[in-house]
């Protein structure tokens, strides 16, 4: 790509990722640096002039949460006092975005917060990748941009032959239909649902809208945090008849037990993109990941180039 006045950075969170977007885009990262002082402070230095620049810093907000936030707002008011053009934030994955809302009295709306507080740095456009809710993006008062990741996993299953009549989609819960929906329509599959609900003694159980006996399945959510979710839903599909079941979602935080979880669930294979540095000490037998930096990279070119993003939503 032309590399005038464009420039890419990462911060700590994305090492891996931001490699591979600037090889995407024939490229090399900028130079800039992170350290922390004794009582836990943060300073970024930007080593190279950025004058006059378009930049495109890439950093997702993943455990450790609040370190990763604030050292992108950090980085981002070193660029906007170095006199860059525009700071475009790739954020692969947005913290606090599950905190959308006012679910009971009293309770913060964080991801509206964080909003807040990137443009307030200086952040100039944001590019995301599967937000936990799309009504997100309304919070921001600059252009965000929001990719999708289910057709990388339609790509991935289709090479593996999961797709047509023999495989059933899954929404592990109700809040999950519309994405378990679109991978049903890539893969021309039907789709199921499970569903809980608490018995007399106030345990949930889950049980299935739909028909898997005999089928292959293929969960699919946004997150998987401590894996609860899926390992109980990987039990109910076991239970009801399911051949071999497969789970994806777009980022991999395996926090907590996720991993043995995952060690001990019925699901053959859980496939995440890297959106986040999987820990290398937590990484359940069964995970496959799958790279989202091409998607990344194909928007930011679109970005600096001027051209649409509505051929990465088709």
């Amino acid at each position: 790509m032309e590399q005038n006045n464009f420039s890419l950075f990462n911060l700590s969170a994305s090492n891996d990722l931001a490699t591979k977007v600037a090889t995407e885009l024939d490229t090399t990262l900028g130079q800039i640096s992170s350290r922390k002082f004794s009582d836990g402070e943060i300073q970024v230095d930007i080593q190279e002039s950025v004058r006059g620049k378009n930049i495109y810093l890439i950093q997702a907000t993943n455990y450790p949460v609040n370190d990763h936030l604030w050292e992108l707002l950090i980085a981002i008011d070193a660029f906007k006092r170095a006199s860059a053009k525009t700071i475009n934030v790739v954020m692969p994955y947005f913290g606090y975005a599950r905190q959308d809302r006012k679910a009971a009295a009293r309770e913060p709306i964080t991801a509206k917060l964080v909003a807040n507080m990137l443009i307030n740095a200086g952040a100039t456009r944001l590019l995301t990748v599967d937000l936990h809710t799309v009504q997100v993006q309304g919070f921001f008062d600059i252009p965000e941009d929001n990719l999708f990741t289910i057709p990388l996993f339609t790509e991935y299953y289709r090479t593996l032959g999961l797709f047509g009549d023999n495989v059933v989609v899954i929404s592990p819960k109700n809040s999950g239909i519309k994405r378990a929906r679109s991978l049903a329509k890539s893969l021309e599959a039907p789709i199921a649902i499970i569903d809980h609900e608490k018995n007399d003694s106030g345990r949930q159980n889950g049980y299935i809208i739909g028909d898997v006996k005999g089928k292959k399945v293929i969960m699919v959510d946004d997150i998987i945090n401590t894996g609860i979710t899926f390992y109980a839903a990987g039990e109910v599909l076991a239970k009801s008849g399911a051949t071999e079941i497969y789970a994806c979602a777009s980022h991999g935080i395996l926090a907590n037990n996720a991993c043995d979880l995952m060690n001990l669930s019925s699901i053959k294979e859980v496939c995440v993109t890297d959106s986040v540095n999987v820990l290398k000490h937590c990484t359940p037998k069964n995970l496959k990941i799958i790279t989202c930096s091409k998607l990344i990279a194909q928007a930011i070119k679109c970005i600096h180039l001027n051209k649409p993003l509505s051929p990465l939503f088709q």
